[in-house]
């Protein structure tokens, strides 16, 4: 082959300079925007740091569909929402703000209940039934697993109750965390016990 051929070379396609992070910002928003209007994201998601530790957060296109702990592994968590929900997925901040700017309110004490889109999919038969309960259960109120139990029409099933709460997909703004044993203990929780602690510590200090 000639050495005048004007065929670039594969190192010169590349760039001379990194990109500005502003630049690259700019460009995901219109990947983010242009996702959204076309049809083609199944799940959007975000990570957003709290006084709880870092908490995923990931919406379909009907609503916030997952929170998540650091402790449940944030990969493993996206790995099964594709598998789930379907795998088009992106990192979106943008899609995830209102849901954002929610959780830092409650976290600052300013906020007291979520009015948020939720996408409940993830949550079927007497489970979902107790997730959607747990709403009801004011700020700064809680309730024992029993009385949950009755709350929802089945007084003997205490143990599904605490399974309901173990597996909560969107806990903090679905509050699983107001949810204590009959003896006033804390009962399980997915966030850890010291993240239940710190929820009901920030909400009774209301």
């Amino acid at each position: 082959m000639s050495t005048n051929s004007k065929t670039a070379r594969p190192e010169t396609l590349l760039p001379s300079a990194p990109v500005p992070a502003g630049t690259l910002q700019r460009l995901h928003r219109r990947l983010e925007a242009a996702a959204a209007e076309a049809g083609v994201l199944d799940v959007a998601y975000t990570v957003l740091d709290t006084p709880v530790g870092p908490l995923l957060l990931a919406a379909t296109e009907r609503g916030l569909v997952r929170v998540a702990y650091a402790r449940e592994d944030h990969e493993e968590v996206l790995a099964e929402l594709a598998g789930r929900l379907g795998p088009r997925m992106l990192h979106a901040p943008d899609r995830l703000e209102p849901a954002a700017q929610q959780l830092r309110e409650y976290f600052a004490g300013t906020r007291t209940r979520f009015d948020l889109p939720l996408d409940r999919s993830l949550s079927h038969g007497f489970r979902r039934r107790v997730q959607e309960h747990l709403p009801g259960i004011g700020y700064g109120s809680t309730q024992s697993y029993g009385e949950v139990a009755r709350s929802v029409g089945s007084p003997r099933a205490v143990r599904a109750v605490g399974s309901a709460c173990a597996t909560n997909p969107l806990p903090v703004v679905v509050p699983c965390h107001r949810v204590l044993r009959s003896d006033g203990g804390l009962g399980g929780y997915i966030g850890g016990p010291a993240a239940k602690s710190a929820l009901l510590e920030l909400e009774a200090a209301a």
